[in-house]
C-alpha cells in the first residue's frame, strides 16, 4: 500500500511539475506533426495514415497510457494547394480520461523553395473522472473521500475545441507553431465540479543535414510546448541511412533519455519505437516509458483513363 500511494504522489507531482496541462506526449513527436500542429496537414505531399501507441511509466499504478491516429492528405481544387485531415485521441493517466476528435484543414501558399502554411482543426474533447475508483485515503487535515470537488461516481464532460497553427516547410527543413484549446474548453463533472483544459503552445522545427556520403542524413529536430506556467522541451537527433533504417537520441529536459530506432519497410509502410528512460525520481517506481509508431504513406493518382494507387517511401 506504501508503494501505491508513493507512486500516486510521484504521478501527480509529475503531471504538474514536468508540464501542467493535459495534451498527450510522444517522443516520436517528428514523425507525426499534425497531432499537434493542423498546419502541417498535407506536408508530405501524400496521404498519410499514422497511428502511436504510448505506455508511460511501466511499473507504476495507473500509468498513463496514450493512442493516437490521424489521416491526412494534400487537396489541390485549381491552383489553390490545401490539406485536410482527421485526428483521434485516446488518453488515460490515473483516474483521468482523455478523448477527442478533430477536423483539421490547412491553406498553402508557395513561398521561396517551400510551402507556408496557415491551419485550424476543430472538434470535441470529452473529459472524464473515475470518481468511483477514488481509494479513501485520510490525514490529519484532510479527508479524500469527504472532499464535495471530487465525484463520487464516474463522470464525464464534453466541450467544442478550437486550435490553430502555422507551418512552413522546405527540403531541408521545417519549423511550424501552434496553439491549441484556444477556446479553453470547459467541461462540467455535475453541478459542483468542472474541469477547464487551459490553451497550449508549441513550437517545433527539424532540418535535414546530408553528410559528405549522401546515403546519411542527420536530422535534428526540436519540440517546445508551454502552457505559459510551464515550460517543456525535447532536442533530438537521429541519423538515417539510405532512406530506409533510422536511430538516435533525444532529451526531454528534467524527465528522461530517450531512444529512438526505425525502419521504412517497404512500400510506404514504416515502423518506428522509442525508449524513455527517465531521468527524474519516476526512476524509482518505474522502468521506463515505450511507444510504437506505425506509418503508411502513399499517393493516389487519379486520370481519366484510369486510377490507380502509386506508393512511395517517405519519412
Amino acid at each position: 500500500m506504501k508503494k501505491v500511494v508513493f507512486c500516486f504522489l510521484i504521478l501527480l507531482l509529475n503531471i504538474g511539475s514536468a508540464y501542467s496541462q493535459f495534451d498527450v506526449q510522444l517522443s516520436q513527436y517528428m514523425f507525426h506533426n499534425s497531432s499537434f500542429n493542423p498546419a502541417a496537414v498535407g506536408e508530405s505531399g501524400m496521404i498519410q495514415i499514422v497511428g502511436q501507441h504510448r505506455i508511460q511509466w511501466v511499473g507504476m499504478p495507473n500509468a498513463p497510457r496514450t493512442t493516437v491516429f490521424s489521416v491526412n492528405s494534400p487537396l489541390k481544387i485549381g491552383n489553390v494547394l490545401q490539406g485536410v485531415g482527421i485526428r483521434f485521441i485516446d488518453d488515460k493517466a490515473g483516474l483521468f480520461t482523455n478523448q477527442s476528435a478533430h477536423l483539421q484543414y490547412a491553406y498553402k501558399r508557395k513561398l521561396g523553395t517551400g510551402l507556408v502554411s496557415v491551419g485550424a482543426d476543430f472538434g470535441f474533447v470529452s473529459l472524464g473522472f473515475r470518481g468511483d475508483s477514488v481509494r479513501s485515503i485520510t490525514g490529519e487535515y484532510h479527508n479524500i473521500t469527504a472532499d464535495p470537488e471530487i465525484p463520487k461516481t464516474a463522470v464525464v464532460g464534453m466541450s467544442f475545441d478550437l486550435n490553430l497553427g502555422a507551418f512552413y516547410s522546405t527540403p531541408s527543413f521545417y519549423a511550424g507553431v501552434s496553439y491549441l484549446h484556444l477556446n479553453n474548453p470547459t467541461v462540467s463533472w455535475g453541478t459542483k465540479t468542472k474541469f477547464k483544459q487551459t490553451g497550449s503552445l508549441f513550437v517545433t522545427g527539424g532540418y535535414n543535414w546530408i553528410l559528405p556520403n549522401p546515403k546519411y542524413v542527420f536530422k535534428p529536430s526540436t519540440l517546445i510546448k508551454t502552457d505559459m506556467s510551464s515550460v517543456q522541451c525535447d532536442l533530438t537527433g537521429r541519423m538515417e541511412y539510405d532512406n530506409k533504417y533510422w536511430g538516435g537520441l533525444s532529451y526531454r529536459f528534467q524527465d528522461a533519455v530517450v531512444f529512438l530506432a526505425g525502419v521504412n519497410i517497404a512500400s510506404g509502410l514504416s515502423i518506428g519505437y522509442s525508449y524513455d528512460l527517465p531521468t527524474s525520481q519516476i526512476i524509482r517506481v518505474s522502468s521506463g516509458s515505450h511507444e510504437i509508431l506505425l506509418m503508411y504513406s502513399f499517393e493516389y493518382i487519379f486520370s481519366k483513363k484510369n486510377s490507380k494507387y502509386k506508393s512511395i517511401r517517405i519519412l
